[in-house]
């Protein structure tokens, strides 16, 4: 059964613990208050939903070399950036888990709790790969989906909405794959889409009819060489910035692929939808 996370609603204090130093994903806090450990780079951010700066200090014994830089308090509100409310994007409807949006007819309702992890469905790139995947599944023929950098687990619900029935949903950070297994069992979508810890390269070689990969540009350029990535038959690439999506197009254009569209001209944010030409 999976561990669910606190629900966070807009007024929920958030204590944070920025820490020089990686606290493994495995290590237990024994606090009911505890809401997740966000490893990024050589640091960690520990969040909790009261003060907790006692047991981080009493934490760090067990990690000699590892020090707290700063901490921090905000309401989650805040740490989203602002109003957390249902979002509307071409067909879906995202609901957080406290607001339930009453749906149009044709609406495809996701409930998401996305906590502190990205992908709460407000970001560019996030909604334009919602838009590139309705292109993808509009012919019924999308059944098998991999979500490369799966964050909350956004887009893997959206594909098994849209149809898809086997997902595997891959992101190398242990507190996003926590967030995304409890989306799934909010959603009641157990039976379609697997969630998985790990690094995306390491899964390229399961050929499917759909690939989602929202992620950084490092592990991107590095994905199109590989020949896994030409057994996909469609591919939505996004989380590109200008000069980084210039680069892929670039590649790609030497490859065996068909470009279908594209989002961001003249913005920030890129996603590239296409097909394969092998399959």
């Amino acid at each position: 059964m999976v561990q669910t996370q606190q629900l966070l609603r807009p007024d929920t204090q958030l204590f944070i613990y920025y820490i020089e130093g990686i606290i493994p994903a495995h290590y237990k806090v024994e606090n009911v208050n505890f809401i997740g450990n966000w490893v990024e780079d050589d640091f960690s951010f520990l969040f909790f939903s009261q003060p907790a700066k006692e047991q981080v200090l009493a934490i760090l014994k067990f990690f000699p070399d590892y020090c707290l830089i700063d901490e921090y308090e905000m309401s989650y509100g805040e740490w989203q950036g602002g109003k957390v409310e249902p979002i509307r994007i071409g067909n879906f409807l995202l609901n957080p888990p406290w607001i339930k949006a009453s749906p149009n007819e044709n609406d495809i309702s996701i409930t998401l709790d996305s906590g502190v992890v990205f992908g709460n469905g407000g970001h560019p790139t996030t909604q334009a790969c919602l838009e590139a995947m309705q292109i993808a599944c509009s012919g019924n023929k999308t059944k098998t989906m991999l979500d490369l950098g799966s964050g909350t687990g956004v887009l893997a619900l959206a594909g098994a909405k849209l149809g898809c029935e086997q997902i595997l949903a891959v992101d190398y950070n242990f507190l996003a794959t926590k967030t995304a297994k409890t989306n799934v069992s909010l959603n009641g979508l157990d039976q379609n889409i697997l969630v998985i810890n790990g690094r995306a390269e390491e899964h390229l070689s399961i050929a499917t009819d759909l690939l989602v990969a929202n992620i950084h540009y490092d592990v991107m350029k590095d994905l199109v060489k590989e020949s896994g990535f030409y057994q996909q038959k469609w591919f939505i690439l996004s989380g590109l910035l200008t000069s980084e999506a210039e680069k892929i197009l670039s590649f790609l254009r030497t490859r065996p692929v068909l470009i279908l569209k594209q989002w961001g001209e003249g913005e920030i944010w890129h996603t590239i939808l296409g097909i394969t030409q092998d399959n």
